[in-house]
C-alpha cells in the first residue's frame, strides 16, 4: 500500500489511521528548541465528520486511504436510496439515504455530483457549490417592508427551505450556495 511521509502532509491528503479514513485539514511543522521535530496535524474523519488533532514524529509514515472521487449524475430516487450514474462508463450505483444525510435537500435529477468512495463503497455525496433552482413556494412580499435586508422563507423545487429577499416570488429561478444554504442571486 502506498504511504506518505510527514514531509508530504498537505491539506486535502487522504490517509488511513487505525484502518479508518481521514483527510488532513491542516498541518503544522513544529521544531522545538529541545527534542525531535514533529507535525501537529488536524484530521477530519471521512465517515463521521469528527475532527481530531494528532501529533506525528518527523519522518513517520502513514498509509494513503483507498479513496476515489468521481463525478456522477443523479438519475432518480428509490425507496431505499438514490441512483447515480457515471457518465463515462454508464455504471449505476444506489447510494442509501443514510450516506446522503443533510445533502438530500440538494438532490435534483440530471445534476452532476461528486461522489466519494472508500474501498469501493460510497461514503459521501457533494453537490455543486452553486445550484440554480426554481422557487416553488413563498409568501408574498409585505408592502412597505423595505428597511434593511428583509428575508423570508422559500421552498425550492428540491424541497430545500432557504431564506430569500422579499422581492423573490414563486416560479423565479435563483442561485443558492449549497455549502451554507444561502441565497446568492436571481438567475
Amino acid at each position: 500500500m502506498a504511504q506518505v511521509g510527514t514531509n508530504e502532509f498537505r491539506a486535502g491528503v487522504k490517509v488511513e489511521i487505525e484502518k479508518e479514513p481521514y483527510i488532513i485539514v491542516s498541518n503544522e511543522f513544529v521544531k522545538p528548541g529541545k527534542g525531535q521535530p514533529f507535525n501537529r496535524v488536524k484530521l477530519k474523519h471521512l465517515l463521521t465528520g469528527r475532527v481530531v488533532e494528532r501529533t506525528f514524529k518527523s519522518g513517520e509514515r502513514l498509509d494513503l486511504a483507498d479513496v476515489q472521487e468521481s463525478s456522477m449524475r443523479m438519475v432518480y430516487k428509490e425507496a431505499t436510496g438514490v441512483v447515480f450514474m457515471d457518465d463515462t462508463s454508464y455504471e449505476q450505483v444506489i447510494i442509501p439515504f443514510t450516506v446522503l444525510e443533510d445533502q438530500e435537500k440538494w438532490l435534483m435529477e440530471e445534476v452532476v455530483y461528486d461522489v466519494t468512495f472508500y474501498k469501493g463503497n460510497p461514503i459521501a455525496v457533494s453537490p455543486p457549490t452553486f445550484m440554480e433552482m426554481v422557487v416553488t413556494e413563498t409568501s408574498p412580499a409585505v408592502r412597505g417592508d423595505t428597511s434593511g435586508r428583509v428575508m423570508k422563507e422559500a421552498v425550492l423545487e428540491s424541497g430545500a427551505k432557504v431564506q430569500v429577499p422579499i422581492f423573490i416570488e414563486t416560479n423565479q429561478k435563483i442561485k443558492i450556495d449549497t455549502r451554507t444554504g444561502e441565497y446568492v442571486s436571481r438567475v
